[in-house]
């Protein structure tokens, strides 16, 4: 079952979608979506980033464009992009 919300989104432009989000009761990932994993560097063991994984509980890719927004222009000046 999809668990839909409209969301803002900047790239590849601006414009409201419709997408997926996750099961707010899922065993796994507690509803966050996913598990944020911390690593090391091999030689130091200094922190050296974090991997995202993904849960199974929802599609992050499932996105459909409602209404692509005008691209912000300078102080004053107007779009000529639709809707206008």
């Amino acid at each position: 079952m999809l668990r839909l919300r409209i969301q803002r989104t900047t790239w590849p432009r601006p414009a409201l979608i419709l997408t997926d989000t996750p099961r707010p009761d899922c065993p796994q990932c507690d509803g966050d979506g996913g598990t944020a994993r911390d690593y090391g560097h091999p030689e130091t063991g200094e922190y050296d980033g974090t991997d995202w994984e993904p849960c199974t509980c929802w599609n992050e890719h499932r996105r459909w464009v409602l209404l692509p927004l005008p691209r912000l222009t300078p102080p004053g000046g107007y779009s000529d992009e639709p809707p206008f």
